[in-house]
């Protein structure tokens, strides 16, 4: 009897009290809202930083305020003095960008103007940049929106040059504008890695398996070397995990060596090629270098408080939210160009930085959403579902790449 009384103590002793239930829930409690208050706090910290980081490239440039930084600031509706051109009248036109020619009703997003905090951003004048030009080649190198850019740098010179002062000429990877009265061309051309890879081709380059050749640059930048002004961007075709890299030739793919590289590895190691053939080949006292940084995607809307599982596609109006900043764009990636460029000028070349990323970002109505040419057929599902279809990386123009020439035309009319 006594050993049994004995065993029933020890089980009493091993259940706990409710007050020690309470306590240990309590205790859990106070753990969990700490937790969260701390990831709340980094999360804050993270986005500020985030914000920071997106609008410190500033450069000073002559005749504006030392403190002027012009990629720090807000969009303003302004449809008195924008568009700088109108869709219809510009003579080369994409298609792909043309959203008003296929269907778009809303127009705001032409009508936006980016206003410094500090500062006005310079008004563009295309005859003021044609005699800039004088003589020379401004060369956009890179992906479809670097061409995006180099369509709207061309319709904001189209209405100032007579129709027979003029001329377009195609010729593979390379698309030459040319404005014959000042001898200036406003190239673009397709290199979309940079470096070489299966992707070159102009017109058929969507590929199942992308594969890259880090280390070779020459086929491509030969056609590049006597260029006045140079504008390069690529961030888009490198949104992947890891990418496929060929040590040897694309003309005997059997004898190459192949190793997938993770990102933003492999990033690095083509813009380190890149680098390393500015540094060699560029003319310091006559070639102006400049960076474009990443484009934004809006293809989350409840990033920016919109419905999950939705795109761009119905949005009409900016992210009012100042430092907004979705996930459209890799820091990673964009450390990785900033370390590069960064030992650039410790060498002595010195590329200047266009930061387009968080002015962007905050344009999440300006993409062509379903308002383009589709090359392909469209579905009955995806007329369905416009979302299914929807561009949210590419822009409308008249739209946000005008501004992006607007910041470029403020360098190097200053240069």
């Amino acid at each position: 009897m006594a050993k049994k009384q004995q065993q029933q103590h020890q089980v009493m002793q091993q259940v706990p009290s409710v007050g020690g239930i309470r306590s240990s829930f309590q205790s859990l409690v106070a753990l969990l809202i700490a937790i969260l208050v701390v990831a709340t706090i980094y999360i804050r910290q993270s986005n500020e930083q985030l914000f920071q980081y997106w609008t410190t490239y500033d450069k000073t440039i002559n005749g504006l305020s030392s403190s002027c930084n012009l990629f720090a600031g807000k969009w303003v509706f302004d449809n008195r003095s924008y568009p700088l051109y109108k869709e219809k009248e510009c003579t080369f036109m994409s298609d792909q960008l043309a959203c008003e020619k296929f269907g778009r009703k809303d127009l705001n997003y032409q009508f936006w103007r980016w206003q410094p905090h500090q500062c006005d951003l310079p008004r563009f004048n295309a005859t003021a940049l044609l005699e800039k030009l004088r003589n020379k080649r401004l060369v956009y190198v890179g992906d479809s929106l670097n061409r995006n850019q180099w369509v709207s740098m061309v319709c904001l010179v189209d209405s100032v040059i007579s129709p027979t002062f003029k001329s377009m000429h195609n010729n593979g990877s390379i698309n030459i504008f040319k404005a014959i009265e000042y001898n200036a061309t406003i190239e673009f051309y397709w290199s979309p890695l940079l470096v070489e890879s299966n992707s070159d081709d102009p017109i058929s380059h969507r590929v199942p398996d992308r594969i890259v050749r880090v280390q070779a640059i020459e086929k491509h930048a030969r056609h590049w070397t006597d260029a006045d002004y140079l504008v390069f961007n690529t961030y888009l075709w490198w949104r992947r995990r890891q990418m496929k890299v060929l040590w040897g030739s694309f003309e005997s793919p059997e004898d190459g060596v192949y190793k997938a590289v993770k990102l933003p590895r492999v990033y690095e190691m083509a813009l380190q090629t890149w680098a390393q053939w500015l540094e060699v080949h560029v003319d310091r006292n006559k070639t102006q270098l400049f960076f474009m940084s990443m484009s934004p995607t809006h293809q989350k809307a409840n990033k920016w408080g919109g419905i999950k599982g939705e795109n761009c596609y119905s949005e009409t109006e900016p992210v009012t939210e100042e430092g907004y900043a979705g996930d459209g764009a890799s820091p990673r990636m964009m450390h990785v160009v900033d370390s590069v460029l960064g030992e650039l000028k410790t060498r002595g070349l010195n590329v200047q930085m266009i930061n387009i990323t968080q002015l962007s970002d905050y344009r999440k109505e300006g993409h062509p959403s379903i308002y383009r040419k589709h090359w392909e057929t469209i579905t009955e599902e995806q007329l369905l579902n416009p979302k299914n279809y929807s561009d949210c990386i590419h822009w409308c123009l008249p739209g946000v790449p005008d501004v992006w020439n607007e910041l470029l035309y403020a360098y190097i009319l200053e240069l």
